[in-house]
């Protein structure tokens, strides 16, 4: 359900976008909206806080965001108004995607937990143009976390093949059985 919501609120503002010849700056504006919010424990809490007030998180959004655009900065308005402003991360998420098949080209999100060799780089690309069939470029994102393994995002696909996927869904199973 919040997906096609998401999915609803981009598609209307990638529309505008495009009516208003911005379709990049609004890429950008949802590059750094994700970025933004998956850089900051506290602003992820915010969003998904039942307790803080629209109006307080309108205000947080518009001062954190005050260099966007304006459609980026009427996106976060409409989300507060309409009390879904916790899918501002998922709804940026989905135009990057929307606006990068506008353009015919895809992002590969790697998320390894070392930098990518240039060989690991190539491997993977052939694999994902057998996935995707699109030209596709890698966006390598390091997390130590991971502790090994990788994460692949490629649009709506995810694939996550970490160390740490793994040992949680080991720990998972063993609770489950005690």
């Amino acid at each position: 359900m919040e997906q096609r919501a998401a999915l609803r609120y981009a598609k209307a503002v990638l529309d505008l976008a495009i009516d208003n010849k911005a379709t990049e700056a609004v890429e950008r504006d949802m590059r750094s909206v994700t970025a933004t919010i998956a850089d900051s424990k506290e602003l992820r809490a915010m969003l998904a806080s039942p307790v803080v007030n629209g109006e307080t998180k309108k205000e947080a959004l518009k001062a954190i965001f005050k260099d966007n655009g304006e459609i980026t900065k009427g996106l976060i308005n409409t989300l507060t108004d309409n009390k879904r402003i916790g899918l501002l991360n998922e709804v940026a998420l989905k135009y990057i995607i929307l606006n990068e098949d506008l353009k015919g080209e895809g992002v590969a999100y790697v998320t390894t937990a070392v930098p990518l060799t240039p060989e690991l780089e190539k491997k993977a690309l052939k694999q994902i143009a057998k996935i995707t069939e699109d030209k596709v470029t890698i966006e390598n994102k390091i997390d130590p976390s991971l502790i090994g393994g990788f994460i692949l995002r490629v649009g709506d696909l995810q694939y996550d093949a970490s160390v740490a996927n793994k040992l949680n869904t080991i720990k998972r199973e063993l609770t489950n059985t005690i």
